[in-house]
């Protein structure tokens, strides 16, 4: 007579909530490290890459008013530019890194204050700009993708694709002539420079008179922009149309909206999401072309007219502040698709 032994029960499968956190917080300090040792190079690039700009600051600033040799040897000195190569970067990488930017030659004043006014301008163009460019590129995708072939994603991906081609500069100045110069059917249809006129109304009416000088500069940031949101968002759409569960989800007989919207859209948004992310610092930057030619009185516009001095302390503070952007917005970017995404926490 034989007898059979049960095996012990095995215990139920369950996830290590604590080894995730502890992978997730180990990848998110290797990502902080580089990240400071991007933004230890930058502050290195920023001092030496303005420095092979020609011109002389003090020749620059005296152009229109007879000055001595003394008197420029003493501009120099209060500049700071008489005193050796090394000594200036020295000194510059300590200010920085106490998070005082220097002062402006041109202005006169500190550059972390000239920065504080600027940024809120370009913040707002930036904003408007960004969420109108993802908002409209991912549904254009989406409705490519879904009807790939058809007419409108023909027409979506072709019109995305000339306008991201055409350089910023060159659309800013043909809506500008078209659209508030006079030159269009519509002559003087929006304003042609800056954020506000000088007899700007005062209260509600205040915030519809900066929409109204809002409106070419953003059309102008959106069109050169939203493609690269629409072809990320319609390619990642198509790669998850052919998976097996929009096929068994369609089998089951849920409707075609209710696949898309509740299967494939939801995965197909991890790329798009990482990339909303990494463009803010780049969109920052592009934006200088659209503040130039609209004179938005943003950072881009700061920017440019820094160069023509050339004002190093100005340029310097700028072009960080923008790479820093690029920098912290690409790790939290990394960070953010750890989190999102299963498969590259497994791999």
């Amino acid at each position: 007579m034989s007898t059979s032994t049960a095996e012990p029960a095995k215990a139920p499968p369950h996830e290590d909530h604590g080894g995730a956190r502890r992978s997730l917080a180990r990848y998110a300090l290797v990502k902080l490290g580089g990240a400071l040792l991007g933004i230890g190079l930058v502050i290195v690039a920023t001092f030496f890459l303005f420095r092979l700009i020609p011109g002389d600051p003090t020749v620059a600033y005296t152009r229109d008013v007879p000055v001595t040799p003394d008197q420029l040897a003493l501009l120099r000195r209060q500049m700071g530019l008489d005193r050796p190569l090394g000594e200036q970067f020295l000194d510059f990488v300590l200010r920085t890194l106490r998070l005082d930017l220097g002062t402006s030659y041109e202005y006169r004043r500190p550059v972390a204050e000239l920065i504080g006014e600027r940024v809120g301008p370009t913040l707002l163009l930036v904003g408007v700009g960004l969420t109108v460019a993802v908002g409209l590129g991912m549904w254009q995708g989406t409705r490519a993708a879904w009807r790939h072939g058809g007419r409108f994603d023909r027409l979506s991906t072709g019109t995305a694709l000339t306008l991201w081609s055409v350089p910023t500069f060159w659309l800013g100045l043909l809506l500008l002539m078209v659209l508030a110069a006079g030159a269009g059917p519509i002559p003087g249809l929006f304003p042609t420079r800056g954020m506000r006129d000088v007899d700007a109304p005062e209260g509600p009416l205040y915030l519809l008179h900066v929409a109204h000088h809002l409106v070419l500069p953003c059309l102008t940031l959106v069109a050169v922009v939203y493609a690269q949101y629409l072809l990320v968002m319609r390619s990642s759409l198509l790669d998850e149309i052919g998976q097996d569960y929009v096929t068994t989800a369609r089998a089951k007989g849920l409707r075609d909206d209710d696949v898309r919207r509740r299967h494939a859209v939801p995965n197909a948004l991890l790329p798009t999401v990482t990339l909303v992310f990494m463009q803010i610092g780049f969109v920052v930057g592009g934006a200088v072309s659209v503040e130039f030619v609209y004179s938005w009185p943003g950072l881009g516009l700061l920017f440019v007219e820094a160069i023509r001095g050339p004002d190093y302390a100005v340029m310097q503070g700028t072009f960080m502040l923008v790479c820093v952007a690029v920098i912290v917005m690409n790790t939290l970017a990394d960070v953010v698709y750890h989190v999102l995404d299963p498969r590259v926490r497994s791999a």
